[in-house]
């Protein structure tokens, strides 16, 4: 009896997914603009890839729709840094390890419950052996920083961390 008060007391705060998502359950659709980048070093794909990971995060893990028009929860923002910067030195003074970190600011507007609206910057890293050519593995570190900025984004939108 008890836990079944207990489902029906948690009923109408929303709906849960998996992921542990919670969502307005009027919230039908999402929309998604162009993240642009304003950082003073510019990836080539870096804009496309991150506002394409965040869709296809928010495609799989909530019952939201992606919409064109402007959504339920409308995500927008820039990125503001993309920076390389020595990390580990080695005793002949040669860089040994160098970490690329991406900062972006992020604004959701929530229609449906506007004290869950936020803009907030997140921000994260990878290291690198230094002697590595950049150009080369720099799309695999994008990518693997991006994963955790999404999921970041995922997390404040939608379980409030």
């Amino acid at each position: 009896m008890l836990l079944i008060l207990a489902a029906f007391s948690f009923a109408g705060c929303g709906v849960y997914t998996q992921s542990g998502a919670s969502i307005h359950p009027d919230a039908k659709t999402f929309s998604v603009a162009y993240i642009i980048n304003n950082a003073s070093i510019v990836a080539p794909t870096l804009s496309q890839t991150l506002t394409e990971r965040i869709k296809t995060k928010f495609i799989n893990e909530t019952p939201l729709k992606l919409t064109n028009e402007i959504g339920d929860l409308h995500f927008s923002g820039k990125i503001t840094a993309y920076v390389t910067a020595p990390i580990a030195i080695q005793g002949n003074q040669a860089n040994a390890l160098s970490r690329l970190t991406l900062t972006v600011e992020i604004s959701c507007d929530n229609k449906l419950e506007e004290d869950k609206s936020f803009t907030q910057t997140f921000s994260n890293f990878t290291d690198f052996d230094s002697q590595l050519n950049f150009a080369t593995i720099e799309k695999d570190l994008i990518s693997k920083i991006c994963d955790g900025l999404v999921q970041d984004i995922f997390n404040k939108a939608f379980i409030n961390w």
